[in-house]
C-alpha cells in the first residue's frame, strides 16, 4: 500500500458472504452479535489471529458493521497487522475453516498457525 492508495476511512478488514453466514450461525449458538479480531504473539513466525464472540467492544476497538445484526471489532493494536485482510470461509478436504487473506503477510510457519509481517 502506498500513500496514494491509503484511505484512512476504509475498513481495515472485510468479510466474505460465506464467512458472514458462518459467523451468523455461530453467533446464534453463542448468543453474541459482536466478533472481536485481535492478534497475539505466537508460534514460530510471530503472530496468530484470535476471533472471539464478545458482548462489548473495548473502547479502543474499531467497530465495523457487517450487516444489520452483526459487527466486527478490530483490536487497535491488530489494525496495523491486519489492514487489508479479507476473512473467508473455505473448504479444505472435509473441513470448513476460517481463512485470513492478509496482504501484509511475508511468511507463515509450516503448520499455518502463525505468520509474520513487515
Amino acid at each position: 500500500m502506498t500513500v496514494s492508495t491509503f484511505d484512512p476511512t476504509a475498513s481495515p478488514v472485510s468479510v466474505t458472504d460465506r464467512a458472514l453466514r458462518y459467523f451468523h450461525r455461530n453467533a446464534e449458538r453463542d448468543g453474541g452479535n459482536l466478533i472481536r479480531l485481535s492478534v497475539k504473539t505466537s508460534g514460530c513466525s510471530g503472530y496468530a489471529y484470535v476471533l472471539d464472540f464478545v458482548q462489548n467492544a473495548k473502547d479502543s476497538d474499531q467497530v465495523i458493521p457487517l450487516d444489520g445484526s452483526l459487527n466486527l471489532a478490530v483490536d487497535k493494536e491488530a489494525v496495523k497487522v491486519v489492514r487489508g485482510t479479507e476473512i473467508d470461509l473455505v473448504t479444505e478436504g472435509l473441513n470448513q475453516v476460517i481463512k485470513f487473506n492478509n496482504p501484509n503477510v511475508v511468511a507463515e510457519c509450516g503448520c499455518g498457525e502463525s505468520f509474520s509481517v513487515n
